[in-house]
């Protein structure tokens, strides 16, 4: 019996923030293909005994496919392992289109991002009322372009709560663009590894974030987060505005509303 790929999201680092399914799906996995430089190896101790596990760090897209196919024509349980969740900067798709034209089914489990994990870490909440109702996830272009419409500038210019990923070698030129439209004591928080043993928070402003980072020697693997929501809640802010949803005078279809006293 042939069993389908299974591209798995081992979230943001944490062993315990993996789903339930993902880790059913490790325990039952005779072949598991991981990103070893991003994918913590704790959580390969939910995989049986005699499993075959394969770092796919330096290999090429061809190789980590030729590993996917052959674990799938012997019949074994195949798990695809990604950091993160697979949809976000996962380049699950071009993986999945070498599978399809093999005629090899696959499913994909999805996972916490970093984006998620960082906001639970600080207890924090990236929707306020009032202050933020959109959260942009992003990238700074490099040597992976983004398109014209969506340089980090343009999308500044919304003063939504903004995750950026991939881009804190280059902190210098995010705050630049992000300036362009945040005044400059917006507050900025970069979370380095974050679910990791050695997760690391980083708090300022748009104006000493990355001098701050710096200091801290962050070079990869990290986040920034920057926007008003910072500001309003948790270690950097102030009392909350409070949503509609909890409001005594506010009805909704399972409560009335209250007169006030």
């Amino acid at each position: 019996m042939k069993h389908p790929i299974r591209f798995i999201g081992a979230g943001p680092g944490d062993p315990e923030l993996i789903t339930v399914r993902g880790m059913r799906y490790l325990q039952e996995a005779d072949r598991v293909v991981y990103t070893g430089s991003l994918v913590p190896k704790q959580l390969l101790r939910y995989c049986k005994k005699g499993v075959k596990l394969h770092d796919s760090a330096s290999l090429t897209l061809a190789e980590t496919h030729a590993l996917l196919k052959d674990g799938y024509a012997a019949g074994e349980h195949v798990v695809r392992l990604h950091t993160g969740d697979p949809s976000l900067y996962g380049a699950i798709g071009e993986q999945i289109e070498l599978l399809d034209a093999d005629g090899i089914p696959h499913e994909v489990v999805p996972g916490v991002s970093a984006a998620f994990a960082a906001a639970a870490a600080i207890n924090q909440e990236l929707t306020l009322p009032d202050i933020s109702q959109t959260v942009i996830l992003t990238r700074l272009g490099g040597r992976t372009a983004v398109p014209g419409k969506e340089k980090l500038a343009t999308l500044a210019s919304h003063r939504a709560t903004m995750v950026i990923y991939l881009s804190v070698q280059q902190i210098e030129k995010v705050v630049q663009d992000l300036e362009e439209y945040y005044p400059q004591d917006t507050p900025a928080i970069v979370a380095y590894r974050v679910g990791w043993p050695d997760q690391m928070l980083v708090y300022g402003k748009l104006e000493d974030i990355a001098e701050k980072v710096h200091e801290a020697g962050i070079k990869r693997q990290a986040i920034i987060m920057v926007g008003e929501v910072f500001r309003i809640q948790g270690p950097l802010g102030k009392k909350v505005k409070r949503s509609k949803l909890y409001d005594e005078t506010f009805s909704h279809q399972f409560r009335d509303a209250k007169k006030p006293e």
